[in-house]
């Protein structure tokens, strides 16, 4: 916990400004995170020692390049390394609307910033000038931080951006990030995979739930699998029914999770059944995922759950 406090601390842009040094961490914060030596401890008795961790943040954030950076899933302690460091380091930063306040805090005063988040029901940025934005800004011989929720390759729009940025001749870099999915799953207590449970993993869109476009409910309605709903909240109904009418029993667990790794994070856990009603009763706020498979019988016993969720039809909803 010592450890982890020091390297926020470190991260800080008051402490990066201090140390002078705009492309590295800093001689005396290395210094002082390379004393965390510790020793290692063998299950069948006996210590050894190890070297002292190493730990370089000397990557060159390039002018006329832009970095589709993941912000991860909310949490700023999830966010990586390399995006911390990209952060302080660029001229502008493009963001979305999931990315959290802690995070834009780590972007020095005096940095452009372009604010080009989507929302339900109002006004967005169209794509297309998201990525000519893009264009122009790496043009003008600027570093550009594209930072996008969670994973920029998980149903981020990603491919669009790296198109516009092909045509125009700019070259690019992605970092990944934690992706909602693994986040909410962790917040839960519970493995997205189990030998037990589930052998598959699906990540589909839910905007795929409309008239003229719905999922094969068919390939989806298995047993042995996790399944994984982004932007899902008003799809809840159709999912439910879609897997039911495809051959999951009506017990069949299905979990939601908004803000995953948030404190405000909340949760339902219920049934393919009872799961809208239970919604209805106990609405969840944007954004949320939503889970589907026997992995989620594993919340109410989990030693590693945030908190403990009620099922569904009982008390309904979780929050902390």
């Amino acid at each position: 916990m010592r450890a982890l406090s020091q390297l926020k601390t470190l991260l800080s842009p008051e402490a990066w400004l201090k140390a002078q040094l705009p492309g590295t961490l800093g001689h005396a914060a290395l210094s002082r995170l390379h004393s965390l030596g510790h020793l290692v401890r063998s299950p069948f008795g006996g210590t050894r020692g190890t070297p002292a961790p190493t730990l370089t943040l000397d990557g060159d954030c390039r002018a006329g390049r832009v970095y589709l950076v993941g912000a991860g899933s909310g949490d700023v302690e999830l966010l990586t390394l390399k995006a911390a460091r990209l952060l302080q380091q660029a001229d502008a930063v493009v963001y979305d609307r999931l990315v959290g306040g802690d995070v834009l805090a780590l972007i020095p005063t005096g940095r452009e910033r372009y604010y080009v988040g989507k929302e339900r029901g109002h006004h967005s940025v169209p794509q297309e000038e998201i990525g000519a934005l893009l264009v122009k800004l790496a043009g003008q011989g600027k570093s550009v931080v594209r930072l996008k929720g969670g994973d920029p390759g998980i149903f981020g729009r990603m491919g669009e951006e790296l198109a516009a940025l092909v045509e125009a001749g700019i070259q690019a870099e992605i970092v990944p990030g934690i992706t909602a999915a693994s986040a909410a799953a962790a917040g839960m207590g519970i493995p997205l995979t189990d030998r037990a449970h589930a052998q598959q993993l699906r990540f589909i869109t839910a905007q795929l739930c409309r008239k003229d476009g719905e999922p094969d409910w068919a390939t989806l309605a298995r047993q042995d699998e996790t399944l994984i709903f982004y932007m899902g909240l008003t799809k809840v109904d159709a999912i439910c029914n879609g897997l039911r009418h495809a051959g999951l029993p009506d017990d069949w667990p299905i979990m939601l999770v908004a803000n995953a790794s948030l404190p405000e994070q909340a949760s339902l856990v219920g049934t393919l059944a009872d799961m809208p009603a239970s919604l209805a009763a106990s609405p969840l706020p944007s954004p949320c995922l939503i889970v589907v498979g026997s992995v989620v019988r594993m919340v109410a016993d989990s030693p590693a759950a945030r908190h403990m969720a009620t099922p569904a039809g009982h008390a309904g909803r979780t929050a902390h």
